[in-house]
């Protein structure tokens, strides 16, 4: 649960970032949104987050 707000939040933070540089626009960031959803209720859906479980479980584990 954590780990999926936090990469709400990052890619929402990159989202607003991108518009204000106007290097993405709001149409391109609307589609980027509804892709979001629609992938999210596909079968690819779990697979999906066993890769984002797998990689923020590598990242917490590395120490500089």
């Amino acid at each position: 649960m954590a780990i999926s707000i936090s990469a709400v939040l990052l890619l929402l933070i990159l989202a607003v970032i991108f518009v204000r540089n106007g290097t993405l626009k709001m149409s391109h960031a609307v589609v980027c949104a509804l892709l979001g959803f629609y992938l999210s209720s596909t079968s690819m859906a779990p697979t999906i987050q066993e890769g984002l479980t797998a990689t923020a479980d590598i990242v917490s584990r590395l120490t500089p």
